[in-house]
């Protein structure tokens, strides 16, 4: 054992990590995706997630005025949305239509149901947490959706290439 920097210790436990990308929507109605590294689950009764979302990224601004946010667990197939997701502006782009994800409404606020994903959980907002340069998003799951014949996608996968 042997005493190292935060950041050398963190990247190496945290693979092989699932990517995810979670959906907002903007005071006009339009819908953004933003590839998260910081998600995890809260409670088992009600189910929750936790996404923590930096405070300078236009998902933000999103989720302080619209209180909904899917977490889409992306499937091998859908490489291009989490690149696409992870270093464009939603401010700047249409990651809808420069990814080409076909999705449909989702039941609770009608927000993109990814359809080619592994796995889609429609949340509501019931609490956040500023921490730091993030503020952490607590959202009940209403609906669950699953692709069983998909492969989840790793950040792994992402960087072998």
């Amino acid at each position: 054992m042997v005493r190292e920097d935060f950041s050398k210790v963190n990247a190496f436990i945290k693979h092989p990590q699932k990517c995810v990308v979670a959906v907002v929507k903007d005071s006009n109605d339009k819908y953004n995706m933003i590839t998260l590294e910081w998600f995890m689950r809260t409670s088992i009764e009600p189910p929750m997630f936790a996404i923590s979302i930096a405070h300078s990224r236009y998902s933000y601004e999103c989720l302080q005025k619209n209180r909904f946010f899917n977490l889409v667990f992306l499937s091998k197939e859908q490489q291009k949305t989490a690149l696409v997701s992870g270093s464009k502006s939603g401010r700047d782009i249409d990651k809808f239509a420069q990814t080409g994800e076909q999705y449909f409404a989702g039941r609770l606020a009608k927000y993109p149901i990814l359809k080619e994903a592994v796995a889609n959980f429609e949340c509501k907002v019931i609490t956040q947490v500023k921490s730091g340069d993030h503020t952490i998003y607590v959202g009940e799951i209403k609906h669950s959706w699953l692709n069983s014949d998909k492969d989840v996608l790793l950040i792994s996968d992402l960087t072998n290439k």
